[in-house]
C-alpha cells in the first residue's frame, strides 16, 4: 500500500517531468478531512493542462497501480484528480491565480519537493 506522501512525490515527479509550473504540495491533514495533501501545479495553456491530468492519471496507474476515484473539470481551466488521500488541482494560470487556495489554504504546511522539481 502507497502511502499519501510517496503518492505526492511520485505525482510531483509526474507534473514537473512534464514541464508543470509551479508544482506544489500542502499537508493539509490537520486542517480538514477531505485529504491528507494537495497538489497544485499550472499549465501553461488549456491543452497542456488536459495532458498533464492524462499524464498524471496515467503515470500513477503504472508506477503505482493507483487510479484516482474520480476527476472533475477536464473542459474546464481547473481539473481535479482525486486519490482520495491526495488531491490534485491542476490549473490554467489565470484560474489558479483567481482561486489561490495557496492562500485559502495557508494554514497548512508545505511538504518540500526541492528534491523533485527542477526550474522551468
Amino acid at each position: 500500500m502507497t502511502d499519501s506522501k510517496e503518492l505526492v512525490r511520485e505525482i510531483a515527479k509526474v507534473l514537473n517531468e512534464k514541464k508543470a509550473m509551479d508544482i506544489v504540495a500542502i499537508k493539509t491533514e490537520e486542517v480538514t478531512i477531505v485529504s491528507d495533501y494537495f497538489v497544485i501545479a499550472s499549465g501553461t495553456s488549456n491543452t497542456h493542462t488536459k495532458a498533464l491530468a492524462d499524464d498524471v492519471e496515467y503515470e500513477i496507474k503504472e508506477r503505482l497501480g493507483i487510479s484516482p476515484e474520480h476527476i472533475e473539470g477536464r473542459a474546464t481551466g481547473w481539473i481535479l484528480l482525486d486519490y482520495s488521500t491526495v488531491l490534485v488541482h491542476i490549473f490554467q494560470q489565470e484560474n489558479r491565480d483567481y482561486y489561490n487556495l495557496e492562500r485559502l489554504w495557508a494554514d497548512a504546511s508545505q511538504l518540500d519537493l526541492s528534491d523533485i522539481i527542477t526550474e522551468n
